[in-house]
């Protein structure tokens, strides 16, 4: 069987026997009925829990609204979304000058202007004022959480007449799912309680999939709902970055309306682990890095057989992408350092590499990449240039018999063993 996995803005192929496949596992991709700017439009024009959003700017009579938008690692199809989205807040009276566009950027680094071109759209980049967070910089203090962290945002969001969000809803691997409240923490938060938000991943309720207990999804919430979101715009998108779902109006209702979406199609149950999982990210911009691709082997860890195998296909372009994240692989001798170093303080960065090192105390992961095989093997990885040479050397060691479980998009599902 030929299985070809998108790599970087190419892609990577692999022939394997087909009766090794054990099952090549996807979410429900099936074509939605309408155009993504169609469904757009009528999200827009049907709000969920609230008036429409030219119907709010009108009632505060506001001439100043902040758009939040996703940044470079979420890929948001923005091309569509934004269009509808700033015709619905000219129609009450802003102005372009009126219309400011904050990248939730996290911790993550700024855009460059080609970036916000390629992303938000040449037209959007050169006629709206876009502005990058800085989670250690422009932040104002909204006090005090129920956990006790101080609520610390960025300036701009804080101070907006109407504060809309966009984004993206899909598994995340601590907040159950994205989209909604996490364009506000982790998205123009302080460096801090980016932190102390992530800090929670130890607790076994903030995993895959699950929100209704999580105490990341909690306290995501109760900050978007202290700063005040009047409205959202969210997508679900297919693997292909078409939009299969859209939703708009509440900050929870619509929210909500679309994890329902991603419950009923990227939740997958298996009988039983494989030998072997070749888990592929979906490609530019899943795959810019290793702290991005990372989210991969959360999504298939369940579907891997303790000693057995997953081959990660990212092409890393950007290496390691976050200098944190590098400083603690680098300071590390064994996967054992990093989950020592973790359990005595949390360092945001550090998180991913834990991430990566308890999952690696019961599976080997090769890694198919166009990073330096130093780097590659700081992350207690195995380096490959090639699927090919990927899949021969791992078949080598499991045999003929292994099975093979294929995810060419793990970010976009969740895998579960069947009770």
């Amino acid at each position: 069987m030929q299985i070809k996995l998108a790599y970087g803005k190419g892609y990577q192929e692999v022939d394997i026997p087909d009766a090794q496949v054990a099952g090549i596992l996807r979410g429900n991709t099936a074509i939605p009925g309408k155009e993504g700017r169609e469904m757009v439009t009528e999200a827009l024009h049907n709000p969920l829990g609230t008036p429409r959003l030219r119907d709010i700017i009108r009632g505060k009579g506001a001439r100043k609204v902040v758009v939040v938008v996703n940044d470079i690692t979420r890929p948001t199809p923005y091309h569509v979304m934004l269009p509808p989205l700033l015709e619905e807040i000219h129609a009450a009276g802003v102005g372009v000058d009126g219309v400011t566009l904050v990248v939730a950027t996290g911790i993550h680094r700024g855009h460059t202007a080609e970036e916000n071109r390629e992303i938000y759209g040449a037209e959007v980049a050169e006629k709206y004022r876009i502005v990058n967070h800085n989670c250690d910089e422009e932040l104002v203090s909204l006090g005090q959480l129920a956990n006790g962290r101080e609520l610390l945002l960025n300036r701009e969001v804080v101070e907006a007449e109407v504060l809309v969000t966009t984004g993206l809803v899909g598994l995340h691997y601590i907040a159950g799912y994205s989209g909604g409240r996490k364009s506000i923490l982790p998205g123009v938060a302080g460096r801090k309680l980016i932190e102390a938000n992530h800090a929670l991943m130890t607790d076994e309720r903030a995993t895959l999939g699950n929100y209704e207990d999580n105490p990341v999804h909690h306290l995501a919430m109760e900050a978007a709902r202290r700063v005040g979101v009047d409205f959202i715009l969210n997508v679900v998108t297919t693997p292909d970055k078409n939009i299969s779902k859209a939703v708009a109006g509440d900050l929870e209702l619509a929210w909500l309306e679309a994890v329902k979406f991603c419950e009923a199609n990227q939740i997958i149950a298996i009988h039983e682990p494989a030998d072997l999982v070749i888990a592929g990210c979906g490609g530019y911009p899943k795959d810019i890095n290793l702290y991005q691709a990372q989210k991969a082997l959360d999504a298939t860890a369940a579907a891997v057989r303790p000693g057995g195998t997953i081959i990660l296909v990212a092409e890393c372009c950007e290496g390691l992408g976050e200098p944190v994240f590098a400083e603690w692989l680098d300071q590390a001798s064994q996967p054992q350092d990093i989950i020592e170093r973790f359990s005595a303080g949390f360092q945001l960065g550090g998180h991913k590499a834990y991430a990566i090192c308890r999952l690696l105390e019961r599976v080997r992961v090769v890694l198919v990449s166009r990073m330096d095989p130093g780097m590659t093997r700081k992350a207690f990885l195995t380096p490959v240039a090639s699927l090919q040479e990927a899949w021969e050397q791992v078949s080598f060691h499991h045999g003929p018999a292994a099975r093979v479980l294929v995810v060419p998009e793990a970010p976009s599902v969740a895998i579960r063993l069947r009770a």
